[in-house]
Formats: structure tokens, C-alpha cells, sequence
């Protein structure tokens, strides 16, 4: 029994040592930080506070968190070698529980569960002295933050599928419960969402004028789905994805290239967004900027001078090109890649000798991709033309934001649902999908199958989030997985473990036998 409290402790410590940079220490507002230790309780004006903290949390990622989200799938390699061999090994399924990367993904996410918990319970002590419609407002404030909580764990679970779920700033006893597993985590998600839909606003996020892009029922409708989605309970995914198509309230951005860049951003299409600025300013240190470097190419030669590049680590795959290529696909090709010359001759050496003229190391913006040694192109989805760097402002991307659930999504999981059997909510599957297409540019197409919209998630989606890798896994199709040399298998869809997790909690290491580990570990020690 003394060895189990010690295991206890070293769990508690764990938490509470990630949880030191969260909102009980520090919230964020458009203007600086406010200390926690200043707000006054009984001041209801206040309690809104608590909630732009939670949002500055959300929108505040390592640049490693969306790069090992996303790099496993077949729209995406891994940049070069170089300094990061392990994150070019992962892209490969070679996988080592030591690798930072892991250990940080976990650690940030879960003191972000953490930092929304803490924002929960202080919009809970402003109610205690809240009366009428502030008594409501707390608690839309609080649905919006279990939508942003859900997004972590969502996370969380696709990457080691046997998770835990905390909900509290003290998690204890939670972690005493041990992991749950992937599907818990999805139900647990999608009943949070039930509870979080009656409390939120009946908008756009664009529509909000208190929190302009804030979560709203449509979000947590989103994050439903894309729960219900991973227990293929598709009935449940068409549900929800029908409330937000029938709300008529969404719709595609018309410029696919500009969606992704300034003018598209908090567009009628955007579920959820994280966003970033500098306010128009091109000095101060005010600016609040997503690691977009990572994504970028190390070297081009930009319109606007000064403007720097990037790192070269995220790489749209040839396999991808090719793809698209097939399909004659011109606008969203075009959006999805930066070429460099390089890359342009190695998908001619490769048999592809009739190219388009758009692929071409000038952007429709017209910078210039040059040759760089980590890639042969870049993702153009997190490129920022350098004219829209606002003056004097020259890291890469600076400013933008990034989209993290669109209605193309939506329109694409609801037809993927009904395809699959689930009965129609809204309007017909071939409807969604030609809607997606006609943005592209595409000829409308009918009697769409399951497998016809799997290709055009793949084509509308590549290089987001890590999408197309989280749907080949859901469904168990290795072989498309396995390209450019890899070779997939059952045993490499869940990443270990962090070896420091394993160290301080009792967690299983491999990626196989994951199973109730912490019961397991406590009951050998009783």
C-alpha cells in the first residue's frame, strides 16, 4: 500500500507541475495580462475575464503540437532530417516513447485541460454573486469552455487512444480512476457537447459581437460530430452535422485560395478558429502570432522584402500532387502546395512530364518558392502572401489565423455518414459533396459513394489537422497508409506513450497493450 501512495503522489505532482502556467496564475485580455489574484467576484462585469483566458489558452499552441498531429497521414511528410530525425522517423511509424515532441503534446494539452478548468470554476465564484441574466451568461461562458476543454481530449485520444479525462484543477482522484479508453473519451465528448448546445449562442461564430469568432451551438455540434464520427455511430454524425446545415447559417467561403489568408478569416465557413494579430501595427511587442514558421518554406524570394521564411518541417506529399493531378484538380492543388523547382522536376522525373502552368514556384501572390534542402514543397493552406504581412511585420505568416473546423468538413462528414447508412437529416449526400466541388471548380457528380467522398476529404481537407490520417485509421485502410516506402500496420496507429509519463504515471510504453494499465499497475502493488 505504500508503494500505491507513492505512485498517487508522483501522479498528483505530475498534474499539479503542468497546471503552474495556467489561468489561475494569469488571463489574458486584448491589452496585457490580468492577475487572477485582482478580480473581484462580486463584480459580474468581470467574469468575462475568465473566459477571454480560456480562448488566449486555446489559441496558444507549440509549433510542435499541429506538426505531430498531422504529419502521419498520406497528404504529408515530415521536412528533411536535420535536427528533428525522431519527427521524420514518426512520419514513418518509427516511433520512440523518448522523443520531446510526444511528451509535449501531452503536457501542453493537459495543462490546458487544466487552465479551463480553473477558468470553469472561477466563472462559477462569479455566480455565487450573479442575479438574472448574468446567472445565464456564466453559464454560456462555461459551455463554451467545455467546447474548448473537448477539442484537448479529442486530441488527446486519436493520438494514444487511452487517455485521461480530467475535469477539474485537482484532478486526483480522477487520475486515480486511471485512463479511460478511446471510445469513453468520445462519449464523454459528445454527452459534454449535449449539456454545453442549450447554453450557447444560436450564431455564426462571426455573428458574436461579445467574443467576435467565439464558440456557438453550431461548434459544439461540430465537435459532436466529429466524436460520434470516430465510434461510428454515423446516425449521431448525421444529426448533428444536419443541425448546422439546416441552420442555414454556414456557408463555402467563394475564394478557396483566399480562405485560407487574410480576407478569409472568421468567414462565414469557420466553426471554430484560433486567432491571432498584431493589430495593424507594425512595431510593438503586443503581437500575438501562430507558429506558422514551421510550415514554411527556408527559402524563398518574397514581393514584399524582409519578409522571412520558414523551417521547411511540414511537406505535402507527392503522393498527394499526384493525386490531385489525377482528378485535374486546379484550384485547390493550387491553395494546397508551394512548389519549388526542385520538387517541380522531381514530379516530372516521376512520369507527371504534362503539368499545368499553375504549378509553379510563384504563387498567385508572387512570391517565389526557391530550392531548400529540408522539402520539395511546402503547405500553401498555413502560407501567408507577403503582401498581407502587415508593414514593418516580417516573420513568417505572421498575423494569420488558422481555421481548425470548417463547413467543408461538415458538408463532407454529413455526406461520408449517410453513405455509410445513417439516414438523411438535411439534404441529400450528393448535394453536400458538389457543393464542395463546385467551389473547386469541379463537374457535380451523383450516386456518390463512401469512397468517392473519402477522395474528396482527401482533396479538400490535406495538410489540416492531421484529418485524413485520423479518417485512414478510423477505417482501418492501411494500404493507403502505406506509401513512399512505409509499410502500416494495426500496431502503428497510437503513438507510446511519453516515456517521462511512463516514468511518472503508470502508463503502458508500447503502442499495442494499452488496456486498463492503471488498474493493473495499482492492483500489483496492493
Amino acid at each position: 500500500m505504500k508503494n500505491k501512495n507513492i505512485i498517487l503522489s508522483r501522479l498528483v505532482a505530475l498534474f499539479l507541475m503542468i497546471s503552474l502556467s495556467s489561468c489561475h496564475d494569469k488571463l489574458d485580455e486584448q491589452e496585457g495580462q490580468l492577475n487572477t489574484g485582482d478580480l473581484d467576484y462580486t463584480d459580474t462585469e468581470e467574469m468575462i475575464n475568465p473566459l477571454i483566458g480560456a480562448y488566449h489558452e486555446f489559441a496558444t499552441r507549440g509549433w510542435e503540437e499541429p506538426l505531430l498531429l498531422g504529419v502521419r497521414g498520406d497528404d504529408v511528410n515530415a521536412g528533411g532530417l536535420g535536427d528533428q530525425q525522431q519527427f521524420a522517423d514518426t512520419d514513418r511509424y518509427n516511433y520512440s516513447r523518448d522523443y520531446w515532441m510526444y511528451n509535449s503534446l501531452w503536457n501542453v494539452h493537459y495543462n490546458d485541460i487544466i487552465n479551463m478548468n480553473t477558468a470553469i470554476l472561477q466563472i462559477e465564484n462569479f455566480q455565487e454573486f450573479a442575479e438574472g441574466n448574468d446567472i445565464e451568461r456564466g453559464d454560456q461562458y462555461i459551455a463554451e469552455i467545455m467546447v474548448l476543454r473537448a477539442w484537448f481530449h479529442f486530441n488527446l485520444a486519436r493520438v494514444w487512444e487511452d487517455v485521461f479525462i480530467i475535469t477539474s484543477n485537482q484532478p486526483e482522484a480522477e487520475i486515480e480512476e486511471g485512463p479511460s479508453s478511446k471510445a469513453e473519451v468520445m462519449q464523454f465528448i459528445s454527452e459534454q457537447m449535449d449539456l454545453a448546445i442549450p447554453n450557447l449562442p444560436d450564431a455564426r461564430p462571426n455573428e458574436r459581437t461579445d467574443v467576435p469568432g467565439g464558440v456557438t451551438q453550431y461548434t459544439a455540434y461540430a465537435i459532436k460530430a466529429l466524436a460520434e464520427q470516430e465510434l461510428e455511430n454515423y446516425q449521431a454524425v448525421a444529426d448533428a452535422t444536419g443541425e448546422i446545415i439546416n441552420s442555414g447559417k454556414f456557408s463555402l467561403y467563394p475564394d478557396f485560395y483566399q480562405l485560407f489568408k487574410k480576407p478569409g478569416e472568421l468567414s462565414d465557413e469557420s466553426l471554430l478558429e484560433m486567432q491571432y494579430s498584431d493589430y495593424g501595427s507594425g512595431t510593438g511587442d503586443d503581437a500575438f502570432y501562430g507558429e506558422f514558421d514551421v510550415f514554411g518554406p527556408e527559402n524563398w524570394t518574397p514581393v514584399r522584402e524582409n519578409a522571412s521564411p520558414g523551417w521547411g518541417f511540414y511537406e505535402p506529399s507527392i503522393k498527394f500532387i499526384e493525386f490531385m493531378l489525377d482528378r485535374d484538380e486546379t484550384v485547390r492543388l493550387e491553395t494546397s502546395v508551394l512548389f519549388t523547382d526542385r520538387g517541380i522536376n522531381e514530379l516530372r522525373e516521376a512520369g507527371n512530364t504534362d503539368l499545368p502552368a499553375f504549378v509553379s514556384n510563384v504563387t498567385p501572390s508572387g512570391d517565389i518558392i526557391n530550392d531548400f534542402s529540408r522539402a520539395l514543397f511546402s503547405s500553401g493552406k498555413h502560407y501567408l502572401p507577403s503582401v498581407q504581412l502587415t508593414d514593418q511585420r516580417n516573420r513568417y505568416s505572421a498575423g494569420k489565423n488558422m481555421i481548425v473546423i470548417r463547413y467543408a468538413e461538415i458538408l463532407l462528414m454529413y455526406a461520408e455518414a449517410v453513405t455509410r447508412g445513417a439516414s438523411a437529416t438535411a439534404i441529400p449526400a450528393d448535394e453536400a459533396v458538389n457543393m464542395v466541388r463546385e467551389r473547386a471548380d469541379l463537374q457535380p457528380v451523383s450516386g456518390v459513394t463512401s469512397e468517392d467522398v473519402m477522395d474528396e476529404k482527401f482533396a479538400e481537407l490535406a495538410m489540416e489537422w492531421g484529418i485524413r490520417y485520423y479518417d485512414m485509421i478510423r477505417l482501418d485502410n492501411y494500404g493507403e497508409l502505406s506509401y513512399g516506402g512505409r509499410t502500416f500496420s494495426a500496431e502503428d496507429e497510437y503513438l507510446p506513450y511519453p516515456q517521462a509519463q511512463v516514468d511518472a504515471l503508470p502508463l503502458e510504453a508500447t503502442a499495442v497493450d494499452r488496456n486498463t494499465v492503471m488498474n493493473k499497475v495499482l492492483f500489483e502493488l496492493n
